[in-house]
């Protein structure tokens, strides 16, 4: 059984800025993945070589993506991203939803702070 994985983090940036860097190839690419390519819905991602495939399952502009990996089975095998705005402060915050088994949630907690460290350098935060 997979543990679910709840990260959120304060970027200086607008939401329509974000969407696009979490819903396009050329935007994932830049943070996410060595390298994204889209067809149809079908996103695959390459890392040293490797690719991993994903389905957009879910968006709404400048809110929210949920990708789902196709070759994971299971209810937890997806990752989202959900963008969020401080009514009062006018912080926007990226939450990262996502699943490990429960051994490697530490280490995937850790990339997804390096990969949101990487984010936020492409983005000049």
């Amino acid at each position: 059984m997979k543990q679910k994985i709840n990260l959120e983090f304060t970027l200086n940036t607008s939401p329509a800025v974000l969407y696009k860097r979490l819903s396009t190839p050329s935007g994932l690419s830049e943070w996410f993945a060595d390298d994204v390519n889209l067809h149809g819905n079908v996103y695959t991602f390459i890392w040293d070589g490797a690719q991993e495939q994903a389905e957009m399952i879910g968006n709404k502009e400048n809110i929210f993506v949920r990708y789902r990996w196709l070759e994971a089975e299971g209810e937890e095998n997806y990752f989202e991203f959900r963008i969020s705005k401080h009514e009062l402060t006018g912080d926007v915050a990226l939450e990262i939803i996502d699943f490990a088994e429960e051994e490697d949630a530490a280490d995937s907690e850790e990339l997804w702070n390096s990969q949101v460290s990487k984010l936020k350098h492409v983005m000049g935060l």
